[in-house]
């Protein structure tokens, strides 16, 4: 119904409002849930995307190659930086991406509250 628009929605009998709060509560849980079973390298899957459509915009042509470049890059990047900081020991790599990928999503979250939801 919320595909329909607010209106639509609204007239239809839908709490806008709350069908909002609780699709936002379960993207973030089904995302809890896919960082848990596969680890905090997880956050690459997910912040690498919206990094880059923020940078080259919603052309999936341009989009999708350009994420796994960003993607590998970043992991390349995160890999040097594990094993650097704390030489001669390495800091789980986990640890770098998860330092990355949760101000972003907190900026996301940020974000999206000014708007409304």
């Amino acid at each position: 119904m919320l595909l329909l628009g607010d209106e639509a929605a609204a007239s239809l009998g839908l709490n806008t409002q709350a069908g909002k709060r609780l699709l936002l509560t379960l993207a973030s849980l089904l995302a809890a849930g896919a960082v848990a079973v596969s680890g905090i390298i997880a956050f690459v899957g997910l912040v690498v995307p919206h990094v880059t459509r923020m940078l080259v915009g919603p052309d999936h042509r341009r989009l999708l190659p350009l994420a796994a470049l960003m993607g590998a890059l970043l992991m390349v990047l995160s890999d040097i930086a594990a094993r650097m900081l704390l030489a001669p020991t390495e800091l789980p790599i986990g640890i770098i991406t998860s330092a990355l990928g949760c101000p972003f999503f907190l900026y996301l979250l940020h974000r999206q509250g000014r708007r409304g939801l």
